[in-house]
């Protein structure tokens, strides 16, 4: 069993909790996800069954959107509602009145330092951890993208947004840097996570008890895996007879005429069976970038 599954992931439900309970669903002897989600976060993460793990790098990747709901006048120590608050400020008018114009500060390439409790380790160690200790270490800044912020409604206790962004973002530290920013402190109330990619759009989600559903029903769990080329279906694709795929299979390049110069090209063989995706070198040479071999 080879492919992709979108869960929904519910709430309080840790990620890879939920990744075991659709690998039972599905008797999956290799699976993985594809970026972790809080507990207090749900929605759309892209489970990778058999050799589709090869590519969850590439799906993490991806650009993410998600829907947030800021809760204002507090922050705390987990950037989130199950934190204890750790600061505290009342809200005004004036506050609200200069949400709008303080987006533009936190579009494009900004710096983030990733918060305490986050899976990021420290000598081995996942911060999380340590910050349960009441220990705290220092950090490192990032640089992330973020692609769109559009502001929904706003009150004296929540602002809400959908945001547009790249990989490694955290949507507590945007908040909680928004809230700063403000002057009255803000943390994250609810998250959720409504795409990566094209996942969780043009390929909707599924929930834990839809599966369920199915399997007591004797349906087959397996017509709701999306096949590995899913992930890069905007990539352009070409079909390369055997004897060509096996010179890709072997590290060696093949000069393909291309009409347009994409940086990655879908290799299917004669059978219509996807075989792996080739990167462009130098506008001309193709070589395997992934690899996969025949279905077993």
């Amino acid at each position: 069993m080879h492919g992709l599954v979108v869960l929904d992931k519910p709430l309080e439900l840790s990620s890879n909790h939920a990744l075991q309970r659709v690998k039972r669903l599905f008797n999956a002897k290799k699976a993985g996800h594809t970026g972790t989600l809080d507990p207090l976060a749900t929605g759309a993460l892209v489970l990778c069954f058999g050799r589709a793990t090869k590519i969850a790098e590439h799906i993490t990747s991806m650009q993410k959107c998600y829907s947030v709901v800021a809760k204002l006048g507090q922050e705390t120590a987990t950037g989130d509602s199950e934190g204890e608050v750790t600061r505290e400020a009342e809200v005004n008018v004036q506050h609200l009145a200069v949400v709008e114009t303080l987006i533009p500060q936190f579009l494009g390439d900004i710096e983030q330092v990733p918060p305490m409790y986050s899976a990021l380790k420290k000598d081995g160690v996942p911060l999380y951890k340590l910050a349960r200790k009441g220990q705290e270490v220092e950090r490192t800044a990032r640089k992330v993208h973020i692609h769109e912020i559009v502001l929904g409604e706003c009150t004296d206790q929540t602002i809400e947004m959908t945001v547009k962004c790249s990989k490694g973002t955290y949507i507590r530290t945007l908040v909680e840097d928004m809230g700063r920013a403000l002057g009255c402190y803000a943390h994250v109330q609810q998250l959720r996570r409504v795409s990566v990619g094209d996942f969780g759009g043009k390929h909707p989600m599924l929930s834990i008890e839809q599966m369920e559903s199915m399997q007591q029903q004797n349906k087959n769990l397996e017509s709701l895996i999306l096949p590995i080329e899913t992930a890069f279906s905007h990539y352009p694709s070409r079909v390369l007879h055997h004897a060509l795929v096996q010179i890709l299979q072997q590290g060696k390049g093949l000069q393909l005429e291309q009409a347009s110069s994409p940086e990655f090209v879908r290799i299917f063989d004669t059978q219509g069976v996807f075989r792996g995706l080739a990167q462009l070198e130098q506008g001309k040479t193709v070589k395997f970038n992934q690899f996969f071999g025949p279905p077993a």
